[in-house]
């Protein structure tokens, strides 16, 4: 998640605002996403730089963090473009953890309760499965990935 003071939050919500105006579903068309989030982030810094502000030192980085936030899963997505992660679950919002080479290792990672859920929901989205009461775990795989919840 990114923490809502930063300028990475200031140019997700910006880039979430311009992707709803133009009605683009980021992760169908991640150029254009991709795109938008490298002028917000130009933007930022000319806003910035005018008003004696700091502006964001490193743009790449900036750049992959709001898109994993606003198209990708947040702040699972490192993990999931790690090509030696085999799999991922989370157990609870603060025991998240990663396999790589079968071997389990947890991740220093804490997750809100409406983090977790949102996305898990995303996830399994794709797959049409579900989790709810009525259903409070599910394992599903999505293509290059596993989702266990």
């Amino acid at each position: 998640m990114i923490a809502a003071a930063t300028p990475a939050a200031v140019v997700a919500e910006r880039v979430r605002e311009r992707l709803r105006a133009e009605r683009t579903d980021p992760s169908r068309d991640p150029e254009l996403a991709a795109r938008i989030v490298r002028a917000e982030v130009r933007r930022h810094n000319d806003f910035a730089l005018a008003r004696g502000l700091h502006p964001v030192d490193d743009e790449s980085s900036c750049v992959r963090e709001v898109l994993a936030a606003v198209g990708g899963y947040g702040p699972l997505q490192a993990h999931l473009d790690d090509p030696t992660v085999e799999e991922l679950w989370i157990n609870a919002p603060d025991r998240v953890f990663i396999a790589r080479a079968g071997v389990s290792e947890r991740v220093p990672l804490a997750l809100t309760d409406t983090q977790v859920r949102d996305l898990v929901e995303r996830m399994l989205h794709a797959t049409g499965r579900r989790v709810d009461l009525s259903q409070p775990f599910v394992d599903a795989s999505l293509p290059d990935l596993c989702v266990c919840g």
